[in-house]
């Protein structure tokens, strides 16, 4: 027996999640209300030396949004327009947090668009309060003893915790 694939307007969310901050959920929720599903595509590069594993990250967008089941999660290396062929999507979402995001955004959608023309981009901003955040200011504040209450899931924050009590993370 087959099974035909999910039908309705798949949008992508590409990105590195690491790790999952509250302007992704801000981002992520208003897509799913926009788009049949958003599958929240987290990018496998090692070269980035990340904190949290592939594995690890799509577990965190799973726990987040285990109560939404028109949001997924899967992993991705390479283009990611030659992913979201296999995957069907007709739209890729991104967030722009402030107009320095802008210029890289515009051209990266620029070429995307060279790269396969049926295949939309849409920005989106997040909510204002999460204008300034970032993966990476999260990781600095955290471990700098910085308090990240109300601008990760409580159950990032948890695993952030747990990383940094181990000895050698």
């Amino acid at each position: 027996m087959t099974t035909s694939p999910p039908s309705g307007r798949l949008a992508l969310y590409p990105g590195s999640f690491d790790p999952l901050t509250n302007g992704h959920v801000d981002i992520i929720l208003r897509g799913a209300q926009l788009f049949d599903r958003i599958l929240v595509a987290v990018l496998v590069n090692e070269d980035k030396k990340p904190l949290f594993s592939a594995d690890e990250r799509v577990d965190l967008v799973r726990e987040v949004f285990r109560e939404y089941p028109n949001v997924e999660v899967d992993t991705f290396n390479g283009l990611l327009v030659d992913y979201a062929r296999r995957r069907r999507a007709t739209a890729i979402v991104r967030g722009l947090r402030a107009v320095s995001d802008f210029e890289y955004e515009f051209q990266m959608a620029l070429m995307n668009r060279h790269l396969e023309p049926t295949l939309e981009t849409v920005f989106m901003m997040p909510a204002e309060q999460y204008t300034y955040l970032s993966s990476r200011l999260i990781k600095e504040v955290f471990s700098l003893g910085g308090d990240v209450r109300g601008l990760v899931p409580p159950t990032v924050e948890a695993r952030l915790r747990a990383k940094k009590d181990r000895p050698g993370v």
